[in-house]
């Protein structure tokens, strides 16, 4: 009785987030332009010819990367906002979620932050195209909920402290590999007793 052929080691179904997670950090590293099937396959330890058995194109796997961290970054705001907080609370909630959630898959972060806008606008990335800033507009209406209940000050400049905020928070992706710096945790209530409490002592 003949017997089936044995799935190899490069064509098991899951070694498909290890791919993910391979292809993530060679286009974090090389840029997406210039990162090839090849060179993805090289870092895996397989053929090329291999990697096509899971992914059939290097926009295919860049847009299931960036689909993946977008929908799980949605799903860790949305819990914030759900949550029922107060504006200053939420804040603090959204902040610390956000770095935890670029702690956490820092290639695909900074991939979104550098290359995300333009390749929105390419073929092949259907997960982009008309993708909201998802944490941008969750922190918006927060800082817009608190001068109204006056929480925050009064003259405060929403839009401005938004994009401070949103590109302080996002610039830790490209700050060291996973595990050889600072926690998220940790970053995270650095940058909130400096954004809330300031520099100067208190009297």
């Amino acid at each position: 009785m003949p017997t089936k052929n044995k799935p190899t080691a490069a064509s098991r179904p899951e070694r498909r987030p290890e791919l993910l997670a391979i292809a993530a950090q060679v286009f974090a590293a090389q840029g997406y332009d210039a990162t090839t099937m090849r060179g993805i396959a090289d870092e895996a330890g397989m053929l090329a010819g291999s990697l096509y058995h899971h992914f059939d194109s290097k926009e295919s796997m860049a847009d299931e990367i960036l689909s993946t961290f977008l929908t799980g970054l949605r799903a860790a705001c949305g819990a914030v906002l759900d949550a029922g907080l107060g504006p200053r609370d939420t804040l603090e909630a959204l902040v610390t979620a956000s770095f935890r959630h670029i702690g956490r898959n820092r290639a695909a972060a900074a991939i979104y932050r550098t290359e995300g806008e333009h390749l929105a606008t390419r073929p092949g990335f259907p997960h982009l195209a008309g993708a909201r800033p998802v944490f941008e507009e969750a922190l918006s209406r927060t800082l817009e909920r608190g001068v109204a209940d006056g929480v925050f000050r009064r003259d405060l400049d929403t839009r401005l402290t938004c994009r401070f905020v949103r590109d302080a928070v996002w610039g830790t992706a490209s700050w060291q590999e996973p595990g050889t710096g600072p926690d998220s945790g940790y970053l995270a209530r650095g940058y909130l007793a400096l954004l809330l409490d300031g520099l100067t002592p208190r009297t």
